[in-house]
């Protein structure tokens, strides 16, 4: 029997690591600015093409590379980082494996000009698969310049599952905001499609900051500092009332290096303890400089996990150094009687020629007993035609019984649905009453007992069927704002609305794009009209995102879900019989009324025998 084991070709070998290393034309945008940094520039352009898929080109003017150097950079495991073994805990560069240039010439046509500054000439080479087509001396700016075009050219498979345009894009300025954030002292641009998307010149780490997120992060941002004879600890944290319901605006960086670590994260939010609103999470920019002996990050072939010596030192010190930060700048008040702007100093007389005499206005045909009922609405209980009146479902009672266990998978709904109904009970259905208990829940009394409904659970699961049908027919009708909104997002979140923008649309949004990364809301869906556009429109997409996260759900699906989470009436929010007799009228008439939006049940019941049982022990 002959032998069957071969050694594998480059080229192929190339192709197989670069499954690792260049996941998505964002991960190749990644490594060729890491080399940039590496090579000591302070200027690096970043020009990209339908989201990298046709062109992704990194501009910098670092140390460059002679011809040998320029050729050897394309070969595995060629790399100017390290010599030997030990050198791997004293790396301070970003790469240091020499695997990410001959990965990306494997998958892709590169062009590659190099010159150093002592040099007159440069160089210039031509690479396609492994297979270097052209090198030869050409004049060149100082610095380097590598074109990456076709990525995935010659595999077709992996380029199948490139996601949409937008989405690509949106994980390239990923990428480009941590390189970003973690060098404020070089020039960054990024162009897509020969338009501009950041242009961040050398500043200081808060100035970066709101570069990148908006005008509006000057105020949100409290300094922390701290120097340990383990880390040193710098940057930034978010204020509490400014936290968001996603975990986007979260960097750790180790050495300047952008990593992951659920276990600093959770140092973090511990000392945020007691002062976060529920589900949000905090922002925050943190810079650790450590000893490199002592950490390890040749863990992961992203090379954003690190294993530390002293990990449980280095989350106390995080975790005391943020909550010391925040009383300190935030949350602690002081009062200081000695300022310029104290008590004394703000109060000043009024000349008495220029006091105003008030002025009370008032209806000289007001009656104090005439009998005028007021007709106080909520308009989301609106259906999405306007009506306030829907005809009550013939099978609506039939969920009470549905409610009596208090876990319920979805198959056991439908099945419980097709119960018979009982025609004595409907024949009272007329007579209903309903209380509301703590502005929360509301109460009715039925044949076995008593029920309650949480409100927001039951509007949640209203509005949520009600957009998802919008969305698979494309009915969703607009209200027109009288003063169209302008609404100015951060790149990230204006990639995504434009990948959202169709599925928005048909849920009766009517926004359209108004110059960079801003969108004026013309109109909103018509029963949401009583919502502030810019807060529902940032809602949903930060609800998009959060979902997205955490339960991989459908485009359209996400879209219902996020909108009406946001748009729905809160605990606490005060309704009147007829609101609640058309809440529940409209939750009866839902397919799957009795599952909340978060998998409990929408309503509870209370048999009267579980009430004798509570009173007779």
């Amino acid at each position: 029997m002959s032998d069957i084991i071969q050694l594998l070709p480059d080229s192929v070998a190339n192709q197989i690591a670069a499954g690792e290393v260049v996941q998505r034309p964002a991960s190749a945008v990644k490594e060729l600015i890491e080399n940039a940094i590496d090579a000591g520039a302070d200027k690096i352009q970043l020009i990209v093409k339908d989201a990298g898929k046709s062109l992704i080109q990194v501009i910098d003017n670092g140390c460059g590379m002679s011809g040998t150097d320029a050729r050897m950079s394309f070969e595995r495991h060629a790399t100017s980082k390290i010599k030997r073994a030990e050198d791997l805990f004293a790396i301070r560069t970003m790469g240091f494996r020499g695997e990410a240039m001959a990965s990306i010439a494997a998958i892709a046509q590169v062009e590659l000009k190099t010159r150093r500054h002592e040099d007159e000439l440069g160089t210039q080479i031509f690479i396609e698969a492994s297979e270097v087509l052209k090198q030869e001396a050409c004049s060149a700016n100082a610095g380097t310049s590598i074109s990456v075009k076709n990525l995935f050219y010659n595999i077709p498979a992996r380029r199948n599952f490139l996601k949409s345009n937008p989405v690509e894009m949106r994980h390239i300025i990923d990428e480009f905001q941590r390189v970003s954030l973690a060098h404020p002292e070089v020039f960054f641009t990024l162009h897509h499609d020969g338009q501009e998307v950041y242009h961040l010149p050398a500043t200081t780490l808060k100035q970066r900051i709101i570069h990148l997120f908006g005008n509006n992060y000057n105020q949100r941002l409290v300094p922390v500092e701290e120097d340990t004879t383990i880390i040193n600890l710098r940057g930034f944290v978010g204020k509490p009332e400014f936290a968001r319901r996603t975990r986007g605006e979260q960097f750790f960086f180790v050495n300047n290096r952008f990593i992951r670590d659920a276990y600093l994260n959770h140092a973090v939010l511990t000392a945020f303890e007691e002062l976060l609103p529920d589900d949000t999470f905090p922002l925050y920019v943190l810079f650790i400089d450590i000893d490199p002996s002592k950490i390890d990050i040749n863990v992961h072939p992203t090379k954003t996990e690190i294993k530390y010596q002293d990990e449980k030192a280095i989350y106390a010190i995080i975790r005391s150094a943020v909550k010391r930060s925040l009383g300190r700048y935030n949350i602690t008040p002081s009062l200081d009687f000695d300022q310029e702007n104290s008590i004394e100093h703000l109060i000043t007389p009024t000349p008495f020629d220029q006091i105003v005499a008030p002025v009370i206005a008032f209806n000289p045909d007001f009656n104090p007993f005439a009998d005028k009922k007021t007709d106080r609405e909520i308009p989301f209980l609106r259906d999405s035609g306007g009506s306030r009146s829907n005809p009550i479902p013939k099978n609506w009672d039939t969920l009470y019984e549905i409610s009596k266990k208090d876990t319920i998978t979805q198959q056991e709904i439908h099945a419980e649905e097709t119960l018979a109904v009982n025609e004595q009970e409907i024949a009272k259905s007329s007579d209903r009453q309903f209380f509301q208990v703590h502005n929360r829940f509301i109460m009715s009394q039925i044949k076995s007992g008593f029920m309650l409904i949480s409100q927001q659970a039951a509007h949640e699961r209203i509005l949520y069927e009600r957009f998802l049908q919008q969305l698979q027919n494309h009915s969703g009708v607009s209200q027109q704002s009288l003063f169209p909104q302008s609404l100015t997002l951060n790149s990230s979140d204006f990639e995504l609305l434009k990948e959202l923008l169709p599925d928005i649309r048909a849920l009766g949004f009517d926004i359209r794009e108004f110059g960079k990364n801003t969108v004026v809301v013309e109109g909103i869906p018509a029963d949401l009209n009583n919502v502030g556009e810019h807060e529902l429109l940032e809602h949903l997409l930060e609800g998009f995102k959060n979902n997205l996260a955490i339960l991989k759900l459908d485009k359209r699906d996400n879209l219902a879900r996020s909108l009406a989470r946001n748009a729905a009436i809160k605990a606490g929010t005060k309704l009147s019989s007829e609101e609640m007799n058309l809440l529940t009228d409209q939750l009866f008439a839902c397919q799957m009324p009795n599952l909340a939006l978060n998998g409990k049940p929408v309503i509870t019941t209370f048999t009267l025998n579980e009430l004798l049982e509570r009173f007779e022990k």
